[in-house]
């Protein structure tokens, strides 16, 4: 009986290699690792313990296995890529699911970032070796260099007396915390599997010899429930459908409260654009409280039973500060106010362009307030503050308030540990600084002669 048969649950322990079987030497034992966002194939990393890294080199470059089989697995890790690097995973070292930076692409395919990688069989006609292959329903893929998560659902292929019984199945592939392949049969190994034949267990497989690739949190428990694989739903009620908003082709702002980690926002917007980028706007604030990628809206509680108005973002969200983006501050250490008197900040609602973009109006400290904020297709959202005359003296935007913050290259500041990025256009000066409640980006907003007016880009 395997290791992975007699423990429900266990982590791969990442202090050496121990756990993986004769690992050649592209593989190695780091405290941090760094995949860069603009150069491809290339991660930087820091002694220490807990992250696996692979960094291909001129010498021989080797997948590593597990010493650890499985059959069954809920397996879930963390994983970093930079520019353009491609790798993969495979269950018991058979099925690969893909690895690979695929960042903003709209068509995808099965050789993108989650995908069920296809089949190969060169005895089929020209142009058709590949098969089977499972492309993701949807791109919830991060910025390269930043840390995204992987959960697979698989259960092993069933064997009764040496004959197979049943297919292996993904039960689901969920990406940063959004489902993107449900049920999916596997009739076989898919291309470059290390094994000819399948079997009820084998090692999990971490691709070494294509590209760059850290991972770190690797756990998995061998309990997977079985309804989910026969491809049963929940059966709705009539009157019990969810109300879902989808984005199709053009904008979309829609009003509701929103709960957000420790409250409810009550005079919400959320703005949908097309390629699958979203963001949430506190019209009490002038904040951007949360961005995701994916779906758009689950608007069910608005509508299901007796109602509450609430509704909830569909995608890969990332919460951000729900404390008003412009303050008046004594010095620059001062602290950020929580909340503004009604006569600092008076929301004056938004206006859409010829492109159906909001920009959001508010008059903070008796200056007329632009607050605009436009999609790079699916990668990014960039948002100007202007004010239509002069600024009060000592005001300030904060692009980002989080418990790490780090300048990683030329106006680019890692945000949360390389949870998304803060970028600044060249010749912008923010002011990073500690505080009790963790480290802010600051910029000042200062008066020129094209007018007042702060910039920055969310990379995510």
């Amino acid at each position: 009986m395997s290791s992975a048969q007699t423990a429900a649950s266990g982590q791969v322990p990442l202090d050496n290699l121990s756990a993986f079987k004769s690992p050649s030497a592209n593989w190695s034992i780091a405290g941090s690792a760094v995949g860069d966002f603009n150069k491809a194939n290339t991660i930087n990393k820091k002694d220490g313990t807990g992250v696996l890294v692979t960094i291909p080199g001129k010498s021989k470059n080797e997948d590593i296995f597990t010493n650890m089989e499985h059959g069954d697995i809920d397996l879930s890790f963390d994983f970093m890529m930079p520019k353009e690097s491609n790798s993969g995973v495979y269950l018991q070292g058979r099925y690969e699911i893909q690895l690979t930076d695929s960042w903003g692409k709209d068509a995808l395919t099965n050789s993108d970032l989650g995908a069920v990688y296809s089949r190969w069989d060169e005895s089929r006609p020209n142009g058709q070796f590949g098969y089977e292959g499972i492309a993701p329903r949807l791109n919830v893929s991060r910025a390269p260099g930043l840390w995204q998560n992987l959960r697979i659902i698989f259960q092993a292929p069933k064997f009764d007396g040496g004959k197979k019984v049943a297919n292996a199945r993904v039960v689901a592939i969920i990406l940063n915390g959004v489902t993107i392949t449900e049920n999916a049969e596997l009739t076989g190994p898919t291309r470059g599997s290390a094994f000819a034949e399948e079997a009820a267990t084998g090692p999990l497989r971490l691709q070494g010899d294509h590209g760059p690739v850290a991972f770190k949190n690797i756990k998995y428990n061998t309990k997977v429930d079985p309804r989910i694989v026969d491809g049963s739903r929940r059966v709705w009620d009539d009157d019990d459908k969810p109300v879902t908003i989808d984005v199709k082709g053009e904008p979309v702002v829609f009003r509701s409260f929103v709960d957000i980690p420790g409250k409810r926002v009550t005079h919400a917007a959320s703005i949908g654009y097309p390629h699958n980028i979203s963001f949430g706007y506190d019209l009490d604030n002038g904040a951007i409280y949360q961005v995701w990628k994916g779906g758009f809206l689950d608007a069910s509680p608005m509508w299901l039973s007796r109602g509450d108005g609430n509704s909830k973002a569909l995608g890969s969200v990332i919460n951000l500060s729900d404390a008003s983006s412009l303050a008046v501050l004594d010095d620059v250490n001062a602290a950020w106010p929580d909340t503004l008197a009604s006569l600092v900040y008076r929301p004056k609602g938004y206006e859409l362009d010829a492109q159906g973009y909001p920009t959001f109006k508010y008059i903070f400290n008796g200056v007329h307030v632009n607050d605009k904020v436009t999609p790079t297709e699916g990668k990014s959202l960039t948002r100007v503050i202007s004010t239509d005359g002069p600024a009060p003296k000592n005001v300030y935007a904060r692009a980002a308030v989080a418990n790490d913050i780090t300048e990683v290259s030329d106006g680019l500041y890692s945000i949360n540990n390389f949870e998304y990025y803060v970028q600044f256009d060249k010749g912008t000066k923010p002011v990073l600084r500690t505080t009790a409640k963790g480290k802010e980006l600051l910029l000042p907003v200062k008066n020129t002669d094209k007018g007042t007016s702060v910039q920055y880009t969310l990379i995510w």
